[in-house]
């Protein structure tokens, strides 16, 4: 099979051609141009089989980040497995506001809440050098990838295990971040999120339910005057806000991804 004829496969099992050219350039460890450039090569044996299993996974569903191990978020390249929810470029509109609210060449103190493979805690780290970066997470698994990918991007998050803010009882932060469940249960779009891990997706009837526990405890946590900022649902700002002022939040304010959608949500402690 040469590259060219790989191509038409993978259109002849309906994969995008993008995804077939990411695929092969795995394959062969190339890049677009060579691809282009070597269309009557023949694949090796092994990078044959290499772009066909990659190309089934892929036809049946599965998102290209799994199949390829790696993610680029803000800048960096992170592994992903499906034991962590793939990062989201809208994920890097909360990313945005935080460096924001985050001076350089402070030891600001940072938790990021459900950090899964770590993006938003690496980021954050990767930009703000000099802050202290906490990241929790409810499950081992996710941890792990989440260590492995601040070990090899040589960033100094600290991780705790455990559900929300319990592992960190006792401390305060200036600066909380999270990424949270906020999918309804029963909700039509889980169809297509099938491959990623539900308990990073769902959280209740309404999507709320790890929102009110985040919102309800971090005021405890937070230095008088620290933020918390909160990504959402589209259709779930104007409850995230209400939730935020009635736990005596102020300055909460929304934030729009690059569709235009509102996306996060996040208020200030009282000083």
């Amino acid at each position: 099979m040469t590259i060219a004829q790989a191509m038409q496969h993978a259109r002849q099992q309906g994969v995008d051609r993008l995804d077939a050219q990411l695929l092969l350039s795995d394959a062969v460890q190339q890049g677009h141009a060579w691809l282009l450039a070597h269309g009557s090569d023949a694949l090796s044996p092994a990078q044959q089989t290499r772009f066909l299993t990659g190309l089934t996974r892929r036809a049946a569903g599965e998102p290209l980040a799994y199949i390829l191990g790696d993610k680029a978020f803000f800048g960096l390249t992170l592994a992903v497995s499906p034991d962590v929810l793939i990062p989201r470029p809208d994920t890097e509109t909360l990313v945005e506001w935080a460096l924001e609210l985050l001076p350089a060449q402070t030891a600001s103190t940072v938790l990021d809440l459900g950090t899964g493979s770590g993006a938003i805690a690496l980021a954050i780290q990767h930009h703000r050098p000099q802050a202290k970066v906490t990241a929790v997470d409810a499950s081992e698994a996710a941890l792990r990838v989440a260590q492995a990918n601040a070990q090899n991007l040589n960033l100094p998050v600290t991780f705790r295990h455990g559900s929300w803010l319990t592992p960190v009882a006792g401390q305060r932060f200036e600066l909380i971040v999270s990424n949270p469940p906020y999918i309804a249960e029963g909700d039509p779009h889980m169809a297509a999120l099938g491959f990623e891990p539900r308990q990073a997706l769902t959280a209740g009837p309404d999507g709320l339910d790890d929102l009110r526990q985040i919102i309800a405890a971090a005021p405890a946590h937070l230095h008088p005057g620290g933020w918390l900022l909160l990504e959402h649902g589209y259709d779930q700002p104007v409850a995230v806000a209400q939730l935020l002022t009635a736990h005596g939040f102020s300055n909460v304010s929304t934030r729009f991804d690059l569709g235009g959608q509102p996306r996060c949500t996040g208020g200030q402690r009282p000083a």
